[in-house]
């Protein structure tokens, strides 16, 4: 049997019925056995200020980093807001960035996925979160791109994913996998 990796996925809508809080766990349904996706919540995490980053640092900063540091690899699952990222998931970067030296994002193998009912499917939200990631030393997987467009319509009025985008989706988490194991530092 082979190893099961546990991957912390980072929503960038904080909306209760956001697309892609819904592609997140559809993705969770599609992933193969040897990954386990766990989305961990960035809604509550104070704005990032070094001043209060300080022995003892703010728990929901201590609990954030611990999940992600836990967990063996990184999807990123946001809309565009503005050409690049929502506030929340910057916010929950710089969080788990800090304090300098010890990002719990290091060495972890990452993919990002953005969606948006626009047509450019959070291409500038994509590129973004690549350059924040590339920087923090995340392995991102390149290929496929994953911007998908029109995304309002993904998701029937039950909450079903579309047969149109599954297939598609289904490739993505494939991929993912083949890439975490890969890229996985033991």
């Amino acid at each position: 049997m082979s190893k099961q990796y546990t991957v912390a996925v980072l929503v960038g809508s904080l909306r209760k019925a956001s697309i892609n809080r819904k592609l997140a766990l559809a993705l969770a349904d599609l992933a193969p056995p040897s990954l386990q996706l766990k989305i961990i919540e960035i809604g509550a995490l104070p704005l990032y200020n070094e001043d209060i980053d300080v022995e003892p640092a703010p728990d929901a900063y201590t609990e954030f980093r611990n999940q992600v540091k836990a967990t063996d690899a990184l999807l990123f699952v946001t809309p565009e807001y503005n050409r690049s990222v929502p506030a929340p998931m910057k916010n929950a970067i710089d969080v788990g960035s800090r304090p300098y030296g010890q990002s719990v994002f290091s060495d972890k193998p990452g993919a990002v996925l953005s969606a948006s009912p626009g047509a450019v499917g959070g291409f500038g939200a994509n590129h973004h979160l690549r350059q924040s990631m590339v920087f923090l030393n995340v392995q991102m997987m390149q290929q496929p791109e994953a911007y998908l467009g029109g995304a309002g319509s993904f998701f029937d009025d039950n909450g079903q994913l579309s047969d149109s985008v599954k297939p598609f989706l289904q490739k993505f988490i494939d991929a993912y996998a083949k890439w975490v194991e890969l890229h996985h530092k033991a």
